[in-house]
């Protein structure tokens, strides 16, 4: 997540250092994301993990994928002998 070089406050952020609430701003500066404090100095880069790849389920298929789990079954005319 990249943000602006503009200092912004995150609502509802806690401080992990002094736990003061609404203190906290986030920006960007040479590439990198940092958050820090107004009120107590604390500064921390922020490294976020990369986006694992989502899990096979039926609703996020193919449609091709779909119709090869599609199971035929025929059912023969019973004989009258």
């Amino acid at each position: 997540m990249v943000y602006s070089t503009k200092r912004r406050f995150m609502a509802g952020a806690v401080c992990p250092r002094c736990s003061e609430m609404d203190k906290l701003v986030v920006y960007n500066e040479d590439g990198k994301d940092f958050r820090e404090c107004v009120s107590c100095g604390f500064k921390d880069e922020m490294n976020f993990k990369p986006v694992k790849r989502e899990l096979e389920t039926r609703v996020n298929q193919s449609e091709q994928e779909k119709a090869d789990d599609v199971q035929v079954i025929t059912i023969l005319p019973l004989d009258k002998t």
